[in-house]
């Protein structure tokens, strides 16, 4: 049985999609959720689920706390969805197998900054026609890793970023769970 840990700063409806994915797996389990937000839903969602979750200020994250307790949970896959923060590279050096999901087709709308809302608005912006999610490995740069799995989506008809948000959480809920499952299975 593989461990994943999901790393997550907000609602964390992408946690409950892969949480609820391999519930029942034989194969992968979601053995924990750290957060860096003490409010955020994604905490809520842990609990309903009786999944452990460890709460962390950015100064932890960079100075070993986080590194010390993911030792605990001895992962196999650290799964970032919607995680905020840059992941630092005493934990990458300890831990290669990082996974992030970006709201964009990379390297379009990729790199510091460039998250949720602030994505679609961009996108908007400049009148794209479609847009999509990118699947990739983390480095010690953003959204800059090996990419794993991209998937764009027509996106002509919409007229607001919040139309983009609903297309692109649609991809992430149906290929982020999967594009995971493919990868535990394969390393």
């Amino acid at each position: 049985m593989k461990n994943i840990v999901l790393f997550a700063s907000g609602n964390g409806s992408n946690a409950e999609e892969i949480i609820n994915y391999f519930k029942n797996s034989e194969n992968a389990k979601v053995v924990a959720i750290f957060s860096n937000k003490a409010d955020a839903k994604v905490l809520d969602r842990a609990k309903n689920h009786n999944i452990p979750s460890v709460v962390f200020s950015k100064a932890q994250l960079n100075e070993g706390f986080v590194l010390e307790k993911l030792q605990q949970f001895q992962p196999d896959l650290i799964v970032l969805a919607g995680f905020l923060l840059k992941f630092p590279e005493s934990i990458l050096k300890k831990y290669t197998k990082v996974i992030n999901i970006h709201p964009a087709l990379l390297p379009k709308y990729g790199g510091k900054g460039m998250y949720g809302m602030h994505v679609h608005e961009a996108v908007l912006d400049n009148k794209e026609q479609e847009t999509g999610i990118t699947i990739h490995f983390v480095n010690e740069h953003y959204d800059e890793g090996e990419f794993i799995f991209q998937k764009a989506v027509n996106i002509e008809n919409c007229n607001t970023a919040e139309e983009i948000a609903h297309k692109i959480h649609e991809l992430e809920h149906q290929y982020f769970p999967e594009v995971i499952g493919k990868l535990i299975t394969n390393h």
